[in-house]
């Protein structure tokens, strides 16, 4: 059964980005791989913007677990990509963000999907509680 595409105004935060000449594939449209590289961008430029994490550097990163990508319709060079975020579920090592990546002025998602980050001590790796500057701006994004 395909996917309904998420609508723009199913998520609280966006961020602006642009495809480039090296995203397309042979096929005319941004290759799959692309899809989670703005997933991953458009994140981590909140986190770092918002002073939620400190990257690089800071005591605590996030590392990926789980990953998943729905591609609901075609992206190609030049479009301007709104990578729509929300922050569907909060735990207390954890946060599973959903993103839907809006090309030009679409207002039906061309891809939506989610990511999982664990967050971990920078030195060892291992499962931290999240730091209390994260879980806010972290409820901040939460589905509105």
């Amino acid at each position: 059964m395909r996917a309904t595409p998420e609508i723009r105004a199913g998520y609280c935060h966006f961020v602006h980005l642009t495809t480039r000449w090296m995203d397309t594939d042979v096929y005319g449209h941004l290759n799959n791989v692309v899809a989670y590289s703005l997933f991953d961008t458009a994140v981590n430029q909140t986190l770092i913007g918002t002073e939620a994490l400190e990257i690089p550097g800071g005591p605590v990163i996030g590392l990926v677990v789980e990953t998943g990508c729905t591609y609901l319709g075609p992206m190609r060079f030049p479009d301007r990509i709104a990578a729509g975020i929300r922050v569907a579920r909060i735990g207390t090592t954890s946060v599973r963000y959903e993103v839907g990546l809006f090309r030009n002025e679409d207002e039906r998602a061309s891809a939506q999907g989610y990511f999982v980050h664990v967050y971990v001590d920078s030195r060892t790796h291992r499962p931290v509680a999240l730091p209390d500057n994260l879980r806010r701006v972290l409820q901040g994004l939460q589905r509105v």
